[in-house]
Formats: C-alpha cells, structure tokens, sequence
C-alpha cells in the first residue's frame, strides 16, 4: 500500500465561511474537514478570549516569586531585568501561538501544531503530549501558596504538613465544584478574578505612594545602588527565569478554546496582544511597588509571602492578615481556572481514543461535568503536592511545570521555522505571521531555558535538599513514558491483537466534528 504524503491546504470552514483552516490532505484521497461546529457553540468573544487569557496568566505567580528571583540574582536591578527577558520570552510566545491559532482555529492548543508538523513516527507526539497533559500537576503549585497565605492569615507557623493540609483542601473544594456544578465553579472563578484585579491595583497604587516615601516603616531604598549584590550564575539566571515564566503561563489559554470562539481570527489578533501587554505592565508596576516598599533583606527571607510583607509595611498587621486572605482567595481563583481547563484537555484525549479506558476520560456523567477528567488531574496534582519534602516544594512544583513546557515550545517554534522553510510546497500561508526572527528568537531561548538547568550551579541551588536537576529529569521521565506507552499503543498491542489504530472524523449530533481513534481489523 502506497504512502501518501501529507499537505497542508488552506480552505475555509465549513461553518464559519469567513475563517481559513488548515486541513491536512493526503495524495490520492480526500480532504478531511476537521473544524466543524455548529455557530451557537461559538460563544466567546473578545473581551471573553482575553480574560480567558489574563485570568489564566495571574496566579500567584507575582505574588510568591519575587524572593526566589531576587536571591537568585542577587541584585533588584538583574531581578527586574530578568522580568523584562521573561516579558519578551513571553511575548515572543505569543506571536508564536498567535500564527499558529489564527491557522488552525479549533480546540486542542499546543496538540494541534504538534501534529501538524511531527507527522513521523505515526502518533508518537500524540502520545508524547498526552503523558504531558496527564501526569503533570498543574494546580498543586498554587494551592501551596494558597496554604502558606491562609496560615500566614491566621498566625499559625507553617509547617510541612498544615501547609500540605490546606493545599490539599483548597485542590478538593475545587474539583468537587467543577465536577459537581460547571455554573457555579465558573461564576466563582470570574469573581475571583475580580478580586485579583483588585489586589493588583491596591498593590500598584499603594506602591506610588511608597516611592514618594509615604510607609509604616523606613524607606528602604531599594533602587539607589540597584545592581549591588548581582550574581550571574547561568544555573541562577535560568531558574529565575522559570520563575518568571511560570507567572507567565497562560498566554496561549485562549488557543484551546478556538472552536468555540466567534471568529476567532479577529479575536485572537486583538485579544492576546491586549492581555499580555496589560499583564506586562502590570507585573513591572508590582515589582516596583514591592521594591519600593519592602528591604531587601525582608524581601529575600520572605519566601513566598512578599506580598503580606508589603501589606505590613503599608498598612499595618491587620491589613496585612486581611488583605492575605484575599491573595490566598486569588491563588484559588487560579486553581479554579487550572482544574476547568486540565479536566476538559483530559476528557478530549479520552473522546479521541489516546487514553486507555477512554469512555471513562470522555464521560460527561454524572453532572454534565468531565468528572473523570477532573478527578485524574485532582489524583495526579495531590501526588505531586505530597512527595516533595518540606521547603522545595514550591520550587520543585513550579520548575516540574515549566521545564517540560520549554521542551514543548522548543519543538513547536522549531515546527513553524519548518513551516516557514517549506512554505511553498505546504502551501502554508496563515492570516498572521510572527515572522522567522520572531521564532527563530523563541527557539533559542526556550533551547536555553532547556539545557542551562544541567550546568552545576555555584551556590544557588534553589532546592534545600533536592538535586538541582531533579525536575529535568522528572520532566524528561514524563516524555519517556509517553514514548513508552505509544510503543504499547500502536506497535505492540495492534500487533498482537491483529488491528491497526486508524484516525476517522466525525460529526455529532451536536454540530461538531472530533478526531477518533478507532481499532480496524487487518485482513
């Protein structure tokens, strides 16, 4: 049986005659259209696509970071620094998933571009990006720092297990009301991130009025000899780079929900470009404001509650509790967001047929929630939350989310310089273009951010008691056993159960074509 080559055609969709798709074609055979839906589906809009986006980005992020940045730069001057590197890095992202989403405009994010270009060995990157998606616990960061914040509230000395306690409460109530009431959950995450909203400003604001000298103790004049103390270790420079990018993860949210986006590539070309440089500008404006009102020294020992400190100096102790509690209902506001968005990229690789048991992952029983989808994502983030000892695991959950993410974007911005090189003959030719200097700037400094983590550091391990390069390897386990399981999946299994896995598309009774692994037996 002949092999046919894959092209990509651009054609507009069948439903939205107004956005262009890139389908993929093979020689001698039909197109395969992909993005069907029905228009009613199509229910966000603009404002909606950069909120998805803003709401996702702020965390705690801004709130917890700041300290590990600073003692690993060593200076507020490189600190700062590093948050404009991670800024551009972030932007540069964006330009990225922006070219890649306005010409593929369907669910799906990252899997989608992936499959697009790394077409060989057959379903390897499928399955690759499916142990990406599983077995990483997205949410566990956050809901630490939501349990230092409420301790830190209630004056009660954190310690290993009540810090975990809380967390672990935090990531329960959040699955119970995603997997129980989709409304409810949905309207406390837009609430919660009203709030976050207004912490930042309280933040900013107070922080003028910081600079012009106006604090409950002395000014601390953070920016008189800005660059006193820097370190400039490559093993420094690149942890506190994950630092800044994890308060940046986020940016492409709006790309796994383009199927049901109205017109999504007029959306995405105002909404991504709106949202990240609010967020830009608003986290330089955070930092300045921490910086003009809490000392150096304060800053460095106050882990992950920088935040709290700059509520002391500014407004007293009981303001400080107080307005804790709120950066603490924000870290759960992000949760919310997280476990929304993992649930349902875990019940669209079971509606495919990827995960094994996939009916269970697909399942909308019994609250017309992806439960199941949930409940993996909740197993897999307690585990996560749990293992790490006392002290690094913040910075260990933190690292294990952005290290892999880097190799993903290594691969998908080295996929669109493919792309860009083979235009002609792919007939790749998007509404937006990032341009190649834009990716080829992406590439390198996600290639940086992948191989700097091995050189040894000299003195600035950020774990107490981990090797330095234990999430590396951790992250690089989580793509072997995809590589694993794809051998499983499509070598061993259909050899031994006489079939061939086989992708048909078809279209449900609800308007939407998907993708779907199915067994075909060989005669």
């Amino acid at each position: 049986m002949a092999e046919h080559k894959p092209h990509l055609d651009f054609k507009d969709d069948a439903s939205t005659s107004s956005h262009p798709v890139y389908t993929k074609t093979e020689e001698g055979g039909s197109d395969v259209e992909f993005n069907q839906t029905s228009e009613d589906r199509r229910q966000i809009g603009t404002f909606s696509a950069a909120f998805l986006i803003f709401n996702r980005i702020i965390g705690t992020g801004i709130f917890s970071t700041p300290s590990a940045i600073l003692a690993l730069t060593g200076s507020v001057g490189l600190s700062l620094f590093i948050w404009v590197a991670g800024m551009v890095i972030a932007i540069l992202g964006c330009l990225v998933y922006l070219e890649f989403g306005m010409a593929i405009p369907r669910n799906g994010g990252e899997k989608n571009y992936l499959e697009v270009v790394y077409t060989r060995p057959k379903y390897l990157v499928t399955a690759m990006y499916a142990s990406y998606v599983v077995l990483l616990g997205w949410a566990s960061g956050n809901s630490v720092v939501f349990g230092e914040y409420i301790l830190h509230a209630a004056q009660v000395e954190v310690d290993r297990w009540n810090q975990r306690g809380v967390a672990l409460a935090c990531i329960t109530a959040a699955f119970l009301i995603h997997a129980t009431h989709v409304k409810a959950g949905l309207y406390l995450q837009n609430f919660l991130g009203v709030i976050k909203l207004i912490i930042i400003a309280i933040i900013i604001v107070a922080g003028w009025v910081a600079l012009g000298g106006h604090l409950k103790v002395e000014k601390p004049h953070n920016f008189d000899n800005a660059f006193e103390g820097t370190r400039g270790s490559g093993y420094g420079i690149v942890t506190a780079l994950y630092n800044v990018i994890w308060s940046y993860i986020g940016y492409s949210n709006a790309n796994y929900a383009l199927s049901e986006t109205k017109n999504p590539v007029r959306t995405l070309k105002i909404a991504v470009p709106t949202a990240i440089v609010s967020v830009s500008i608003l986290y330089m404006l955070v930092n300045i404001a921490y910086f003009a009102a809490v000392p150096k020294a304060e800053i460095l020992t106050s882990g992950r509650i920088v935040a709290a400190n700059f509520f002391r100096n500014m407004f007293g102790e009981q303001a400080e509790r107080a307005l804790s509690v709120f950066v603490a209902l924000s870290a759960f506001g992000n949760v919310l967001s997280v476990m929304f968005s993992q649930g349902r990229i875990v019940q669209e690789l079971g509606r495919e047929g990827i995960l094994p048991f996939s009916r269970l992952w697909a399942s909308n029983k019994p609250f017309n929630a992806p439960a199941a989808g949930l409940f993996e994502h909740y197993i897999v983030s307690v585990v996560v939350m749990l293992a790490p000892p006392p002290g690094d695991a913040y910075n260990f959950l933190l690292n294990l989310i952005s290290y892999p993410l880097a190799i993903v974007n290594v691969f998908v911005s080295a996929g669109l310089v493919y792309l860009y090189l083979n235009a002609k003959r792919l007939n790749w030719n998007p509404p937006f273009r990032a341009t190649l200097p834009v990716v080829i700037l992406f590439l390198l400094s996600n290639i940086y951010l992948v191989i700097a983590p091995y050189i040894p550091p000299d003195g600035d391990n950020v774990y107490n008691e981990l090797p330095y390069y234990l999430h590396c390897v951790v992250g690089l386990g989580i793509f072997a056993v995809g590589a694993i399981y794809w051998l499983l999946w499509t070598i061993v299994l259909p050899k031994i159960g006489g079939y061939r896995l086989v992708v048909k598309t078809t279209l449900g009774s609800d308007g939407w074509s998907r993708k779907h692994f199915i067994k075909e037996k060989v005669q």
